[in-house]
């Protein structure tokens, strides 16, 4: 894992604010004083990514993927900007319905689900589900009788710096089965998905699905059925430690695709990583330095079994900005670990700190937004961070 220099503070006799040079600071601070590990979220930064996004994609319905960050307060937000929503699971649901979201504004995009799950969550009232083999498209025919399905096309999954390892998805002729057998199980063949993996720094990516997904129409066209929806997923990257394509780029590449479609149909997209991540700053303690060796370690009370998962998923390919409240002055390298008595409980090689980096001083780890606290657990003993949404105005 490599990481880059420490991020420059905007107001340095203050909290500082990480930021990417010469730019908007990707999240700030407030509530001096709170526990550490804590996530905090700026409410203004969440609003402008679902706009750009929507700017983006303008006839393109938003649809939040619950388990990149299901903090409550985060969702009424997000309900109250007019998104719809995205769930693997019925607990997913019932935190959505504890915010006042209607359930029949929901997608449960996860194609293999508990028996219990699919009954009680069509109970609440929804109705739309994806599936990718005949086993589960029997089990939402007696779970969820009615049902609208659509079909999950598998996708390259290689090139994300997250991928799907091929977990789900089938081939456009299995696509075109499910979808033509739903009427006699009972459901209504709905709509086509699909996934690129998280984290798709290539709009390029979407381009076969979307022609795949273009056949598949013209096909049940062709035996007289016309599908009402494709989802074209999630996958939309965030700033980490590099510069990524902005979502206008994805959404003038991805748009000239749609609108090569052999008829209109309502266009679904699963975003969270590109509206959450960079409005997030994770805010941890460094609880002991040490030198072993010629390297200098920074243990901190955050680590990747309470937070900083992704970057031990990804063996270090998504490296987050780390910047120090004590900033400026001489520097060091420090590889920045966890509290855990895991060895693999380290999230940052080589970050430059302060040379003067000791116990209690606080760091501040940027785009910590998206699958950081949803990954978290009590490994150790250790709590998992909370989540603060702050408006403009506290931070002041």
């Amino acid at each position: 894992m490599t990481a880059r220099p420490p991020l420059a503070a905007a107001h340095p006799a203050r909290t500082p604010l990480p930021a990417f040079p010469g730019e908007t600071p990707v999240a700030g601070l407030g509530g001096a004083g709170l526990p550490t590990p804590c996530l905090i979220l700026r409410e203004d930064l969440v609003g402008a990514a679902v706009a750009g996004f929507r700017e983006a994609f303008p006839s393109v319905a938003i649809h939040y993927a619950v388990k990149c960050n299901p903090d409550l307060a985060l969702l009424r937000h997000l309900r109250e900007l007019g998104c719809g929503f995205e769930i693997a699971s019925h607990p997913e649901l019932e935190l959505l319905t504890s915010v006042g979201v209607d359930p029949a504004d929901v997608l449960y995009s996860n194609p293999v689900r508990p028996r219990d799950h699919v009954s009680r969550s069509h109970r609440a009232g929804v109705w739309r589900y994806s599936v990718d083999s005949p086993r589960e498209m029997a089990k939402l025919s007696q779970a969820a009788p009615g049902a609208h399905v659509y079909a999950r096309l598998g996708t390259d999954f290689t090139a994300s710096v997250v991928p799907s390892e091929g977990k789900f998805g089938v081939a456009k002729d299995e696509v075109l089965s499910l979808l033509l057998d739903a009427g006699r199980s009972g459901l209504t063949p709905y709509g086509i998905a699909f996934h690129v993996g998280s984290q798709m720094t290539d709009p390029r990516a979407w381009d076969a699905p979307v022609r795949d997904a273009a056949e598949i129409m013209e096909r049940l066209a062709e035996k007289g059925i016309r599908i009402s929806m494709l989802d074209i997923g999630g996958g939309f990257p965030a700033r980490y430690d590099k510069a990524v394509p902005g979502i206008l780029e994805f959404g003038r590449h991805i748009t000239g695709l749609l609108d090569a479609l052999p008829y209109p149909v309502q266009v679904v997209a699963e975003p969270g990583r590109a509206l959450v991540a960079e409005a997030g700053v994770m805010v941890c303690r460094v609880i002991q330095v040490v030198r072993r060796g010629e390297t200098w370690w920074a243990h901190t009370d955050l680590g990747v079994f309470n937070g900083m998962m992704e970057v031990l998923e990804t063996a270090g390919a998504l490296a987050y900005p780390i910047s120090a409240e004590r900033d400026g002055g001489p520097a060091r390298r420090y590889n920045v670990t966890g509290p855990t008595c895991d060895s693999q409980d380290t999230f940052a090689l080589g970050v430059e700190l302060p040379a003067g980096l000791t116990e209690g001083d606080l760091l501040f780890v940027g785009s910590a937004g998206a699958y950081t606290t949803a990954y978290s657990s009590q490994f150790n003993g250790f709590p998992p961070p909370r989540t603060h949404l702050r408006r403009v105005r506290d931070l002041a």
